[in-house]
């Protein structure tokens, strides 16, 4: 238990994360992540309280070198909730954080993601369930509203609801969410931006850890959050650009003797990691789709993008196809 607690303190030091992002932040893409950043916490893709009780497959496997490593649980029912969260504690999984600010209609119809936003007293039922369950941290990640219910007062009393189960750390999304007539795509980037509600709810809720997440790309805008906020979560912009996390541990947590490693060496540790996969029955694709804006910056980028592309599915590929498409790199870089 000293080791557990150990854990979840250091865990609580984090200040900066990679948003959990569906189809693209599984294992393979956080194995690579971790290669260029300890300190930066990864959350797992959103799994579904059905698919890790009924589901045929392995939907919590990850690589040990992943830690800090988050999962995102989707669900609404309290005690299939409790009963996940007690699996991923088991499986050793570092915290839980629950789906409350996803807009897709596959989440709505499932009761689960942001129109829980509207039932805080269901979302508190769940966090309750689960921390008697478990002693990992379970967090929620919530929008500042849900279609008209938009005030900031609909905003308290959600966390303020949810906070008296014992909730700690909320991760908001700054813009609310439309539950229908817009994609998941469009909720990401139409719905208007209000970052200083959220610095409000910081200081209304001074006892509880409260992150921040959208339209955030840069270091720069990070420790303008963090001068308000404990936390910032940033998406697609680490996505497409992933090598930006080389330079997370000195701009962030001020790790002066962190090593900022190399495009050549990450190529060649991941390279390996390929050929595990392959050994194990995957294909080169699986892992090198998350790598493609691993060059973008630099000239060649495109001829790296498009040589994996076109050969990370061939059936001969293997760890080799990373280093032929990063010499179309280098080659521009003489």
């Amino acid at each position: 238990m000293l080791i557990l607690k150990d854990k979840i303190n250091n865990f609580k030091n984090n200040r900066f994360s990679v948003a959990p992002m569906l189809d693209w932040t599984d294992r393979h893409c956080r194995y690579f992540y971790r290669l260029m950043s300890k300190q930066t916490v990864l959350y797992t893709e959103m799994v579904t309280t059905g698919a890790i009780i009924f589901g045929k497959g392995d939907y919590l496997s990850y690589n040990e070198e992943e830690h800090p490593v988050v999962l995102q649980l989707g669900g609404s029912d309290p005690e299939a909730m409790a009963k996940c969260a007690k699996i991923a504690q088991d499986r050793g999984y570092d915290e839980i954080n629950i789906n409350v600010g996803c807009p897709s209609d596959r989440v709505q119809n499932g009761k689960f993601g942001a129109c829980l936003m509207a039932e805080p007293e269901l979302v508190s039922q769940c966090v309750e369930s689960m921390k008697a369950k478990v002693d990992i941290p379970v967090t929620v990640k919530s929008r500042i509203g849900i279609d008209d219910q938009d005030s900031y007062e609909f905003l308290h009393r959600f966390i303020d609801t949810v906070k008296d189960a014992g909730c700690e750390h909320f991760i908001v999304h700054a813009r609310k969410a439309w539950l229908s007539g817009l994609s998941p795509k469009q909720n990401r980037e139409i719905p208007p931006l209000d970052y200083e509600r959220v610095y409000q709810i910081k200081k209304d809720f001074n006892d509880l850890e409260i992150s921040i997440n959208g339209g955030i790309t840069t270091f720069e805008q990070t420790h303008e959050h963090l001068k308000h906020l404990d936390g910032v979560m940033i998406g697609r912009e680490v996505y497409q650009n992933p090598y930006m996390l080389a330079q997370a541990d000195q701009q962030i947590y001020g790790d002066e003797d962190a090593v900022i490693k190399s495009r050549e060496q990450i190529i060649s540790e991941m390279a390996r990691y390929i050929d595990k996969h392959v050994a194990q029955g995957g294909k080169p694709w699986h892992v090198a789709r998350h790598m493609l804006g691993l060059c973008n910056g630099l000239a060649g980028a495109k001829q790296f993008r498009r040589y994996l592309s076109e050969n990370a599915s061939q059936p001969e590929a293997n760890g080799d196809l990373l280093k032929k498409a990063f010499d179309k790199v280098v080659q521009l870089q003489k």
